[in-house]
C-alpha cells in the first residue's frame, strides 16, 4: 500500500510539472514529495498517540525540506507540493485528493482556540507561490487561489481567487458567459495559456494580454460572419485556422545560436 501510493505521487508530478523527466529524477530530487511522505508516517504516530515521536520526525523533516506539515493534518491522495521551501500546513488542516500546494503558502489558523481553526480544501485545490489561507475555512473543489493572496473567506467550487484580501474574479457559474472564458476559448484555441488575464487582474502585463485575446476573438467572430455570408451566396472560402505550431524552446534556442553563428561568419568575411 505504501510503495502503492508513492508511485501514484510520483505519476501525478509528471501531469503538473514539465520539468520532471523521469521516475528517479523524481524519487530523489523532489522535496515537496518526501514532505509528504514522511508526513504520512508521522500522522500514523500520531494516531498512535505516539505524538512526541510524531512532532520530532516532523521538526526534523523541516530542517530537511523546509516544509513545515504538523502530523494531526489530514492529507489526500496525489497531494502534490511543487518547490516546497516554506511551506505551513496547521494541525486541522485538511486537504482533498489532487491538490497542489506552491512555495511559501501557508495553510495557517487566526486563533488560539482549541478546535478547528486551519482550512478545508476540497479536491482539485490550486494555491499559488505565496498565498496565505487563514482560518477555518471552506475552499471548494478546483478552485483557484493566486500568488501572495491572503484568503480569510470561504471560497466556492471553481472560483479563482486574488489579491489582499482576497477576492473573487471569476466563478464556474459565470465562466463559460463571461469575457473571461471568451478569452480562455480563444487562448485553448491559439496554443496559450489564459491562467491569469481576468479582467479584474492587477498585472499590466496580463491585463494587456487579456485585451489581445478580446481583440482576437472579435476579429474570429466577423471573419466567420463574413466567410458564413460568401458561402451562402455559393462561395467555397475559409476553411479551419491553421494550426499554429508552437516551437520547443531547445529548437529555438538553436535556431538562435545558428543564426548568431551566420552572422558572425558574414562579418568576419
Amino acid at each position: 500500500m505504501l510503495f502503492r501510493g508513492i508511485r501514484e505521487d510520483i505519476a501525478s508530478v509528471y501531469e503538473r510539472d514539465p520539468a520532471a523527466r523521469h521516475f528517479f529524477e523524481v524519487l530523489t530530487n523532489y522535496p515537496g514529495l518526501h514532505a509528504i511522505w514522511i508526513h504520512r508516517f508521522c500522522h500514523c504516530l500520531w494516531n498512535w498517540r505516539l505524538k512526541w515521536l510524531a512532532r520530532w520526525l516532523s521538526t526534523i523533516a523541516r530542517w530537511i525540506t523546509g516544509v513545515e506539515i504538523h502530523p494531526a493534518a489530514k492529507i489526500g491522495r496525489r497531494f502534490f507540493i511543487d518547490h516546497g521551501m516554506g511551506v505551513v500546513i496547521g494541525e486541522t488542516a485538511e486537504i482533498g485528493d489532487d491538490c497542489t500546494l506552491y512555495h511559501g503558502v501557508t495553510l495557517g489558523g487566526t486563533s488560539w482556540k482549541v478546535g478547528k481553526r486551519h482550512p478545508t480544501l476540497a479536491n482539485g485545490v490550486v494555491i499559488g507561490a505565496g498565498a496565505k489561507v487563514l482560518g477555518p475555512l471552506q475552499i471548494g473543489e478546483n478552485a483557484r487561489i493566486g500568488s501572495n493572496a491572503v484568503v480569510v473567506k470561504d471560497v466556492p467550487s471553481g472560483a479563482t481567487v486574488i489579491g489582499i484580501p482576497g477576492r473573487i474574479v471569476a466563478t464556474s457559474a459565470n465562466k463559460a458567459d463571461s469575457k473571461d472564458g471568451k478569452r480562455e476559448a480563444i487562448a485553448r484555441k491559439y496554443g496559450f495559456d489564459a491562467y491569469a488575464v481576468s479582467t479584474d487582474n492587477p498585472d499590466p502585463v496580463a491585463m494587456s494580454m487579456g485585451r489581445m485575446l478580446d481583440h482576437m476573438h472579435v476579429l474570429d467572430e466577423r471573419v466567420a460572419e463574413m466567410c458564413n455570408a460568401i458561402n451562402r451566396m455559393g462561395g467555397d472560402v475559409c476553411g479551419d485556422i491553421p494550426k499554429i505550431e508552437l516551437e520547443d524552446e531547445e529548437v529555438m534556442a538553436e535556431k538562435e545560436k545558428a543564426e548568431k553563428a551566420r552572422s558572425k561568419s558574414d562579418g568576419d568575411a
